[in-house]
This record gives structure tokens, sequence and C-alpha cells, in this order.
């Protein structure tokens, strides 16, 4: 049978209380990388957040990017990058990828949207553009083979302005950023194909 001295009770109360102190420092100790960023809005005149997509955008219609804007940029953004993507590939009901529909970096800060079926040539000064999943460095609409799929308009505030990264996938892009994201915000947009 274990008997507990004076001197054993002490120091249960010193790994006890070192115990409480460790999980109570811990949240102030988080890194700057790790804390959520802060918040920008991302809205498009064609549709409302989390509605349905109109067809002129999509595979069915003429395949054109929608109109987007957007606000709360930081005062020390120096560029923001766009990507839009589908979780809910190929079927909603078992999804197995995520495809990527448009990716935009290096769009000045001073941008506060993108017009209807913009052009590459008509983008913000200085913004480049990825390779989506269609391998083209442009916006493929929305196509979903099956069910209702919902579409991210992500928009990424950067502490930096990248380098050329040569037509990056949505993976390259990300890796690079990952470290230099001070706000975000995102759209999310819905579409089903009609029989």
């Amino acid at each position: 049978m274990f008997h507990r001295t004076p001197h054993a009770k002490r120091s249960l109360g010193v790994s006890v209380l070192c115990a409480v102190i460790t999980v109570t420092l811990a949240p102030a100790e988080q890194s700057p990388a790790t804390a959520p960023a802060p918040a920008m809005t991302v809205r498009s005149a064609a549709f409302a957040a989390g509605s349905a997509i109109p067809k002129v955008y999509t595979c069915d219609g003429r395949g054109i990017s929608p109109p987007l804007s957007w606000s709360g940029v930081p005062a020390s953004a120096r560029s923001l990058a766009l990507i839009v993507d589908d979780p809910d590939a190929p079927d909603p009901k078992a999804p197995q990828t995520t495809w990527v529909h448009w990716v935009l970096y290096d769009i000045p800060p001073s941008a506060s949207g993108l017009p209807e079926g913009v052009a590459a040539t008509a983008l913000p000064h200085g913004t480049r553009a990825g390779t989506n999943d269609f391998k083209t460095a442009a916006y493929g609409g929305p196509c979903p083979p099956v069910g209702t799929h919902r579409y991210f308009f992500k928009l990424y505030a950067l502490d930096t302005v990248l380098p050329d990264l040569h037509q990056p996938t949505k993976a390259q892009l990300e890796a690079v950023m990952r470290s230099h994201i001070i706000a975000r915000g995102q759209l999310i947009g819905r579409y089903a194909r009609t029989k």
C-alpha cells in the first residue's frame, strides 16, 4: 500500500500547478501564422451568397466569369489572390476531389472587384493567372456532372507581391502564399445542370 509523505504531497501540488500554468499560457503563445485571418467581404451582383449561379456563367451558357466585388482589404495588403473551386466533384453525395475553376494572384490591393466576363487583357494591372483544372489560365465555368455543387470564390489579402510563378496550379500558389495571408473572404454559389 502506498503512503503519501508530506514531501510527496508538495511535489504533487507543484506538478498540478505547473500543468495549470501551461494550459493557461498556451493560447497566449499562439503564433500569428496560426491565428485566424481577418475577414473581407466578397459579393457578386449576379447572385446572392448561397444561391444559384446564373447559367450564363457556366458551361451551359457563355461560360464567362461573374462580376465580383469586395471590401475590407487591409491597408497593409500588398496584393490579392483569388481562387475559385468546387469541393463537391464529381458527385456531392460522394465527393472525391476539389475541382479548380480559376486562379489569379498579384491582383493589386487597390482593385475593388472584377467585371463580368473579364478578359485576361482587362485584368487589373499586374494581375497574373494560374492554371485551373481545365488546364487553362483562365476562368472555367461550373459544369457539374451530377447534383448541385458548391462553388467557392475565395479572396486572400497578402503581405507581399508574389514573383512570377509561371501559371501555378492552386496547390502551388497556396504553398507559396500560405505564410503571407493577412485577411480572407469568400462567396459561395451553387449550380446544378438541368436535363
